[in-house]
């Protein structure tokens, strides 16, 4: 990403202190006000929004547009091909309304509890196999073992990836959002360019009843999409359907574990507050920390501050979920809070098309989990666990976790 700028001296908030509690950064960010010129880590600059008013109004604010096009500084973002990048976090209006209509049928939510049973079938599997290795070693890694192949195998069924592609895929996409160079950045790019052009191809020579076929159908007889679109609708469906639903799992169960009031005890004898459970996980523990970057197509005025047109906005959802002036005691983890609603998924033209499955895969997940394992504990001291801590997301990289033996 970067933008070219006649700023000096901006704040950078993302640095050490932000990686060790982002949310201790927030709350000081808040109580100086709700819109801060600040530096990301690349060097651009952006107009950061903090407190949870602001965030929601800017998320249905047509000023606010996602379409880099708008931008009058330089932003380039990832740097994608034309073949990722022509995707619904991309586009406004009457693109984005037509390619949502294309991919809508298969995230309703009659049809996503079509799937449950399926889903259940995975789940279970996995926790068998958590719990194998558990047995015979002593502990296991939820992130490895149980919430990353979970989405990873719902969202591979609906486009009929082959099994063998899907971690291959997880692994290009890691490379994307946490690149350790700009050469690791390329070539995972290119590698998620390949793959998705090659599998589209594939599938077009044998096509099948699955979300992928219906896409190309859609693009080689009706004419509703272009070929860059085709390809990036499958890209943002697998990155986005696999990535987001793995964290929330682990960042959801790591929360029931370790908060205070047993959260996960209260949920093992009242599994019917699961759903309410999820929602305020969704607000208390969500992955992601901004939502999609937008840019002003005119100049806005923001919790005061005045926006010029085209320059970068990050409106900050980690910091909205834990605003005081919105959720009392916003770092509790409260099961009975009776306002729940969180922006995690979006609002306005640009809600998650996926949530009803994001839903229906994290209760799922934490139900079997809870059910399964009544001893469950984590293996390791909170404070050690590593994280990926960015300005986009804040996400565990390994959960470890056992059983306290009986008596």
């Amino acid at each position: 990403m970067s933008e070219t700028t006649v700023d000096a001296a901006l704040p950078q908030p993302f640095g050490e202190e932000f990686r060790a509690d982002p949310y201790a950064v927030y709350a000081r960010l808040r109580a100086e006000g709700s819109v801060h010129r600040v530096e990301l880590p690349d060097g651009s600059p952006v107009w950061l929004v903090t407190h949870e008013a602001d965030v929601r109004a800017g998320l249905s604010d047509p000023r606010l547009s996602v379409d880099k096009r708008h931008s009058t500084t330089g932003f380039s973002g990832f740097s994608l091909p034309p073949a990722l990048d022509r995707n619904l976090l991309n586009l406004d209006g009457a693109d984005h309304l037509r390619l949502r209509r294309l991919v809508s049928q298969a995230f309703t939510p009659r049809h996503v509890e079509m799937l449950r049973g399926g889903i259940r079938s995975a789940v279970d599997g996995l926790v068998e196999r958590l719990a194998e290795r558990i047995r015979s070693t002593g502990r296991g890694d939820v992130v490895a073992e149980f919430a990353k192949p979970l989405p990873l195998h719902v969202i591979g069924e609906l486009l009929r990836v082959p099994a063998a592609d899907r971690h291959r895929f997880s692994g290009w996409v890691a490379g994307m959002l946490t690149p350790r160079s700009r050469e690791e950045l390329a070539a995972a790019i290119d590698q998620v360019r390949e793959f998705l052009t090659g599998l589209v191809a594939d599938r077009r020579a044998h096509p099948g009843d699955d979300l992928l076929s219906g896409l190309i159908t859609a693009r080689d007889a009706e004419d509703r999409l272009s070929e860059d679109e085709l390809v990036s609708l499958a890209f943002l469906i697998l990155m986005a359907g696999s990535e987001n639903v793995q964290h929330l799992i682990s960042n959801g169960l790591l929360t029931l574990l370790s908060h205070p009031g047993e959260p996960a005890a209260v949920l093992r004898a009242r599994p019917e507050l699961l759903p309410e459970a999820v929602e305020e996980l969704m607000r208390h523990a969500h992955p992601n920390q901004t939502a999609i970057r937008r840019f002003t197509v005119e100049p806005v005025e923001i919790g005061g501050t005045e926006i010029p047109a085209g320059d970068t906005v990050l409106l900050c959802l980690g910091s909205a979920h834990r605003d005081p002036a919105r959720y009392p005691e916003p770092d509790r983890f409260d099961l009975h809070r009776t306002d729940k609603a969180h922006l995690a998924l979006g609002q306005g033209l640009h809600y998650c098309l996926g949530a009803p499955l994001a839903r229906l895969q994290t209760t799922l997940a934490l139900e079997a989990l809870l059910r399964r394992f009544p001893r469950l504990k984590v293996a390791d001291p909170v404070e050690r666990l590593p994280w990926n801590t960015t300005f986009r997301f804040h996400a565990l990289r390994e959960l470890p976790v056992t059983e306290e033996p009986l008596g």
